[in-house]
């Protein structure tokens, strides 16, 4: 069970991550950072919905 809550809260930080980053680049005008942190933000909530789908053993 404690890796179960180990992965939501990876993929949770990796979301938040994400976001920040894709704040930043707009921030600092770097296309290449939004880009960045769009594609760790999708690839978080991908993660984290498919993580929620498994059942848990």
């Amino acid at each position: 069970m404690k890796k179960y809550y180990s992965k939501i809260i990876f993929f949770g930080l990796m979301i938040l991550f994400g976001i920040f980053m894709f704040i930043y680049g707009g921030y600092d005008d770097s296309p290449g950072a939004q880009m960045l942190g769009l594609i760790i933000f999708v690839v978080g909530v991908m993660k984290l919905i498919k993580n929620e789908k498994k059942p848990n053993a």
